[in-house]
């Protein structure tokens, strides 16, 4: 399972990375949980684009990651493994979502089943993210109104309010590789 880290497990409050601008999001670890008791192994993968426009630096990425890696580790819940892409929009990568670096990196480093994968986030390019590395399936929670654009769709898609009413999708919706 890959996860998006602002706007799924923390408060978007715009480029999170100081310690007054954690907040864990209701429900998260309870629904992390029960991802790991279904079998999921966890890794988050995150545009941090912060770093790269300048606003913040890789140590304040970092020690704001560790802060969520630890609260959820107090509240029974194991991350694998974090990707991050710090690079800004216009710098071409192949890890700033919707481009699949990330999963790819995965893929190679954790033995991930991208086919068997699901990817949830609160963004089209989470939705994007998901169809280009070619895993089976993609939840957005809380679309924005409006919505931001319509974005490639891996085979099973669906929108959910929260992180565990996506894993309620997840639960009924299992993707065989």
């Amino acid at each position: 399972m890959f996860l998006d880290r602002d706007g799924t497990l923390v408060r978007d409050s715009g480029y999170p990375h100081r310690d007054e601008d954690y907040e864990l999001l209701p429900g998260v670890a309870a629904a992390l949980r029960r991802l790991r008791e279904a079998g999921f192994r966890l890794a988050i993968v995150t545009n941090q684009s912060g770093i790269g426009r300048g606003i913040f630096g890789e140590a304040d990425f970092a020690r704001f990651q560790a802060r969520l890696i630890a609260d959820l580790a107090r509240s029974g819940v194991a991350i694998e493994r974090t990707y991050h892409c710090p690079h800004g929009p216009d710098a071409g990568c192949d890890c700033r979502k919707p481009a699949p670096g990330m999963l790819w990196r995965a893929r190679d480093e954790l033995g991930a089943d991208l086919a068997a994968s699901w990817v949830i986030g609160d963004g089209a390019r989470d939705v994007e993210l998901a169809a280009r590395a070619g895993c089976g399936g993609a939840v957005r929670i809380r679309p924005a109104p409006g919505g931001d654009g319509e974005a490639a769709r891996p085979p099973r898609y669906a929108e959910a309010p929260d992180l565990a009413g996506a894993v309620d999708v997840v639960s009924k919706w299992p993707i065989e590789s």
